[in-house]
C-alpha cells in the first residue's frame, strides 16, 4: 500500500522530558487509524511531531515518500496533511464563510477521483452539504458558535484544503452526546470519500467502528498496533490501557 505518512523510531522531547520513545506510525492511502491512550501518553506529541510543530531528536518522518523530518508545518500541510488540533484553533473574529474560504485550495490532480476521471474535490458547497448546521450560521463569527459548531467548522476548514490525510485530535472532547454523534457521522463521510484519517478520541467503541487499524500509546511507546477486530477481541488490553 502507498504510505502517506511513514514515521520511524521517533524520539521526541520537551526539554529534558523524554515523551516519544522509538515510535513507529504509518498511514496508508485510504486508511482510517485510531490513535488511543490515556491522557499524557504522547498522542498529541506524536501528532505534533508528524506535523512539524515539534521537532523530534531522533527518527524520521516521511510524507508521501519525502523526508520531512523537522520541516516547517506549512511545508507538511502543502503535501496534503490537514490537522484539526485539540482546542480547534478557529479564527473567532472571522465569519463561518471567511473561516472556510480562507483555506480553500483545489485537490491535487487525480485526487479522490470518482473512477471516471472527474475530480471529486471538497468544495465550499460540498462542505456545507456535509455540515448543515454551518450552512445555517454562515454570517456568524467563529466566537459566536457553540463548541460543537466550532469543531464542525474546524473540520470543514480542513476539508477545504482537499487533504490526503486528515488528523483529528480529540474528535469529540467536551461535546454533548448529540453533537458527538454528528461528528462521528462526519468522520464516516470523510472515510467514504477516500481521505485517510487519524482520529484521537477517548471513546474507543466509536473509534473502532470506523477505523481500519488502531495504535495505543503508553508512556510514549506503542503497546498495540493492529486491526479494530483484533483490538475488540482483547478486552483485557482495552481495560488495562483505556479503561477508566
Amino acid at each position: 500500500m502507498s504510505l502517506l505518512i511513514d514515521a520511524r523510531g521517533l524520539q521526541t522531547y520537551y526539554g529534558a522530558s523524554h515523551i516519544l520513545r522509538g515510535v513507529d506510525f504509518q498511514v496508508a492511502r485510504g486508511e482510517t487509524i485510531g490513535l488511543m491512550g490515556r491522557n499524557g501518553m504522547g498522542k498529541s506529541t506524536l501528532l505534533k511531531s508528524l506535523m512539524g510543530l515539534v521537532k523530534p531528536r531522533g527518527g524520521s518522518v516521511r510524507i508521501a515518500g519525502r523526508d520531512m523530518t523537522g520541516r516547517a508545518p506549512y511545508e507538511i500541510a502543502q503535501l496534503g496533511i490537514a490537522y484539526v488540533p485539540e482546542g480547534r484553533g478557529i479564527f473567532g473574529n472571522l465569519s463561518v464563510v471567511e473561516n472556510l474560504k480562507m483555506a480553500a485550495r483545489p485537490g491535487p490532480p487525480g485526487s479522490a477521483a470518482d473512477g471516471v476521471g472527474r475530480r471529486n474535490d471538497w468544495t465550499y458547497e460540498r462542505v456545507l452539504e456535509t455540515f448543515p448546521r454551518l450552512k445555517e450560521r454562515l454570517g456568524h463569527g467563529g466566537q459566536q458558535l457553540s463548541g460543537g459548531e466550532q469543531q464542525m467548522l474546524t473540520i470543514g476548514r480542513a476539508l477545504m484544503t482537499n487533504p490526503d490525510v486528515l488528523i483529528l485530535d480529540e474528535a469529540t472532547e467536551g461535546l454533548a452526546p448529540l453533537i458527538a454523534r454528528e461528528i462521528w457521522r462526519i468522520c464516516g463521510v470523510i472515510r467514504e470519500s477516500g481521505i485517510s484519517s487519524v482520529i484521537v478520541d477517548k471513546n474507543w467503541k466509536h473509534v473502532t467502528q470506523i477505523t481500519d487499524r488502531n495504535v495505543i500509546l503508553v508512556k510514549g511507546e506503542v503497546v498495540f498496533a493492529g486491526t479494530s477486530d483484533a483490538l475488540r477481541s482483547q478486552p483485557e488490553l482495552l481495560e488495562q490501557h483505556l479503561g477508566v
